[in-house]
């Protein structure tokens, strides 16, 4: 993410359509959306055909220090390979041969692994991603409008497109709902709800022309979810306004990940300490309460006097492992412990992302899980 304006990198056309549709709104029937078409986002742990990822090659997403992310992306590569395909984003045959170069190294199943020749601004495809949807055997894509966070990190009219170049290289059926939506913002529990900020969601640089309203509107219909619930702030250093997969994670119906902070002095103290507060007051939709699980954060971790959003709430859940995660930090333990007794039959890898965070992002934010039929 990051441009050292900071580093992470829809268009004018886009918002001219928002702005046209503003005043439509309270009549506009959702009437072809996947929910209406009977699609729904499934939970990250249901069974993965693949992984999709965008290989990293934008310098000033991780200035001075890209070349020190390639190792644990690969390692990250190698551990979700075990259990599905990885498929890979990258510009042409020249990247292809550098990415299996790095990949050899550290012995990962390139047999297992995929190249796509979709060309990316940035590595971040959690957010600029398909959005996979299902319904029974049928799979579609839901292609949101991506503007790289509320406009800081142009350009992202590649990105923008990734998904719909997918769709149609796999004759799927496409949606492409005319808001701007990241796949970091959002967490799914597999049974009609959905969990997201309202730092991020809310932000006047996203939609700032849709009520509160009318964006839950938008995510329930277009991920074919019942329910919306909402935490307040991000952590420290997310310059995507506060992504939920940083701070909150299903991982299933009625359980929830969150991290707290133990530092009365931290900066994140009291943000975390509000969004435990609301988890707890939170009803699922057959009126359960959530689950909670505290997860620690790291000690700050600083690069040229800035704070990074570490945290190790960005697992990822791939078919044959978590992978999470960690800081060269004494809570790293902890948080593993915690994370393997949340998910007893997956094996949970850490992975250190000490230099991947200079992005301000790891390993959740860099994948888009493609769910099986």
């Amino acid at each position: 993410m990051s441009d050292k304006a900071h580093h992470k990198s829809n268009t004018a056309s886009l918002s001219k359509s928002h702005t046209s549709r503003l005043s439509d709104f309270p009549t506009f029937q959702f009437s072809e959306t996947p929910k209406a078409k009977g699609y729904a986002f499934p939970a990250e742990w249901a069974k993965h055909e693949a992984t999709w990822l965008s290989w990293p090659h934008k310098e000033a997403s991780w200035p001075g220090k890209i070349e020190t992310i390639y190792e644990p992306y690969c390692l990250f590569i190698k551990a979700v390979a075990k259990g599905e395909k990885v498929r890979i984003n990258v510009k042409d045959e020249e990247m292809k041969a550098f990415a299996v170069s790095q990949l050899e190294r550290v012995r990962a199943d390139l047999g297992q692994i995929e190249f796509y020749f979709n060309e990316t601004n940035d590595a971040w495809c959690r957010d600029h991603g398909p959005a996979f949807v299902l319904k029974g055997n049928e799979k579609a894509v839901v292609d949101w409008g991506y503007n790289a966070w509320g406009d800081k990190y142009p350009p992202y009219d590649l990105d923008d497109v990734v998904p719909t170049k997918i769709a149609k290289h796999f004759n799927l059926p496409l949606f492409t709902p005319d808001i701007v939506m990241e796949g970091g913002s959002v967490e799914f529990n597999g049974a009609g709800t959905i969990l997201t900020s309202e730092a991020c969601l809310l932000n006047e640089n996203r939609n700032p022309h849709l009520t509160k309203a009318q964006i839950e509107t938008y995510l329930m219909e277009f991920y074919g979810a019942s329910q919306v619930l909402w935490v307040g702030d991000g952590i420290v250093g997310d310059d995507t306004d506060g992504h939920i997969d940083d701070i909150t994670r299903f991982v299933n119906e009625d359980t929830v990940l969150t991290v707290v902070e133990s530092n009365p002095l931290d900066e994140n103290y009291l943000l975390l300490k509000e969004n435990l507060e609301r988890l707890k007051e939170m009803t699922l939709l057959d009126g359960r309460k959530l689950n909670i699980i505290e997860l620690p954060m790291p000690s700050p971790v600083i690069y040229e006097d800035t704070r990074l959003p570490a945290s190790y709430a960005n697992f990822y859940i791939a078919n044959a492992a978590v992978v999470v995660p960690t800081f060269r930090d004494v809570n790293d333990k902890i948080a593993l412990e915690i994370i393997q007794k949340a998910f007893p039959d997956r094996e949970v890898i850490g992975i250190d992302s000490t230099d991947i965070i200079w992005g301000l992002g790891s390993f959740h934010c860099l994948s888009q899980q493609e769910p099986a039929v």
